[in-house]
């Protein structure tokens, strides 16, 4: 018997399949950047039927990509080279809310939406957003350590997850699943694998920590001169809220007339146009008052020249309509045509420098090229991308992905910041990961790897670089 014979008993028959046209989804991301090939896809709906997985591919030296909802953009979810593809989407079952302990556990097939609602249906709150939640799988989301819109005031994925399971690479199952605040009891394993990749292990379930609801949501969206504006702004209505800022998003004029020229039913919420934006949003309870401290901390911005103008939304369909806008920035900029992008983080304080710095370096190499600097300003994170030249050829620009990601990798390092805030490194950067982390960096993840899958079989080639010293 074959192995992939032996895999395919391991899941029965609703567990794999070898059809090209099922396959095809699965092994090219959804931009088209990265695609690759495996000869079977596998579907265990159990981590019993996940263990037998890997059971068989230790045992004769098989590698395995694991793979959520197909939304990664930084290739570490594709298979490039034939190895077998793991999809964890069987792995759907959600458990009861906790309401009382503020938790729910959840397979990793379970997406990212169907999270929120669990928790939105007991008056809870699941703060992790992003733009993919509806495709986005909660094993994905951990994997990677997705960051996402809210960061500012919940954190990043490893902030809300008390507890795993997760099958190692020998498939032994390591049942992390402690619903603790606290536990000081030796390692904390589960951090081993948050973020990891699919490099260390597969996360089959998570328990997940949930927060009270907010009464209040207070929406606004204003104008700004420049990202120093911004960041000063930043700190006026953190001081106004008292610290309840949830989100603050920094947006450039390009993008909003990306979206507004693409994406049906958006439009201008402003009067004039301004070089820069902001969206905002802060959360609170009933009775803290928020909207007016909200609004007198926009009026005070406006009157110091800080901002030019702003709008306030009036109710969840404007508030939605604001986020419409930044939430589609990414899908217009394809609409748009060939876009290089980062995912770099600099300290806070620093975004606005790093911006005047880096951005006439790629307009310097790539002659024409338009800026599109977005992101989650009140974090550090920033998506700093360039569409083509409107004249431009898009092959010949894309021709150019590297030379660009490396010169703006360099001024990220000198900023003291990182090469990737919340995408991961994948197979994009795996190969440029050197240039950026330290030798004994690199040996301790390397050392971790190897305790953890000895035989390389967990997404080879993906995050860890190889060894390459002179």
């Amino acid at each position: 018997m074959t192995v992939l014979d032996r895999l395919k008993d391991a899941v029965g028959a609703k567990g794999f399949s070898e059809d090209p046209a099922e396959i095809a989804p699965h092994v090219e991301e959804w931009r088209g950047k990265y695609k690759g090939h495996t000869p079977l896809l596998l579907k265990p709906s159990t981590s019993g039927e996940v263990s037998a997985i890997l059971r068989i591919c230790h045992e004769t030296g098989t590698p395995v990509v694991t793979q959520g909802g197909n939304t990664g953009l930084v290739g570490g979810q594709i298979p490039f080279h034939g190895e077998v593809l793991l999809s964890t989407k069987r792995l759907n079952k959600i458990g009861a809310v906790d309401t009382r302990g503020m938790t729910v556990t959840a397979g990793a097939g379970v997406t990212l939406a169907q999270v929120q609602q669990a928790a939105d249906d007991q008056n809870l709150l699941f703060p992790l957003s992003l733009a993919s939640e509806g495709s986005c799988t909660i094993g994905g989301n951990i994997a990677t350590n997705a960051g996402g819109t809210h960061v500012l005031r919940y954190g990043m994925t490893r902030a809300l997850v008390l507890g795993i399971e997760v099958v190692q690479a020998n498939g032994s199952v390591l049942d992390l699943q402690r619903a603790l605040m606290k536990d000081n009891s030796g390692y904390d394993l589960k951090q081993m694998f948050i973020g990891s990749e699919g490099t260390l292990g597969i996360i089959t379930a998570a328990t997940l920590k949930l927060f009270a609801k907010p009464d209040v949501s207070v929406t606004a969206f204003a104008a700004v001169p420049s990202p120093a504006a911004a960041l000063k702004l930043l700190g006026l209505m953190q001081a106004r809220t008292g610290g309840m800022l949830s989100a603050f998003e920094l947006i450039p004029r390009i993008a909003l007339d990306f979206v507004t020229r693409h994406i049906e039913g958006t439009r201008d919420p402003l009067a004039a146009p301004s070089p820069w934006y902001v969206l905002m949003e802060a959360t609170g309870g009933r009775e803290a008052s928020l909207a007016t401290s909200f609004e007198t901390g926009l009026a005070g911005a406006i009157n110091d020249g800080v901002a030019s103008d702003a709008v306030v939304a009036g109710s969840q369909t404007q508030a939605a309509a604001l986020w419409k806008l930044r939430e589609s920035i990414s899908e217009s900029q394809k609409r748009e045509g060939a876009s290089i992008k980062h995912d770099i983080a600099v300290p806070v304080a620093a975004i606005p420098d790093f911006i005047a710095r880096a951005t006439p370096v790629v307009q310097a190499l790539v002659p024409g090229v338009r800026p599109v600097s977005f992101g989650h300003l009140g974090d550090g994170n920033l998506h700093f991308n360039f569409n083509a030249p409107r004249s431009g050829d898009d092959p010949a620009f894309l021709a150019q992905w590297d030379e660009v990601q490396q010169a703006v990798h360099d001024i990220v390092k000198e900023f003291g910041g990182s090469i990737s805030a919340e995408h991961g490194i994948g197979a994009m950067k795996v190969a440029s990961l050197p240039r950026y982390k330290s030798h004994e960096e690199l040996d301790a993840m390397r050392a971790l790897k190897h305790a953890f899958d000895p035989k390389n079989i967990l997404n080879p080639g993906k995050l860890i670089p190889p060894v390459l010293r002179l």
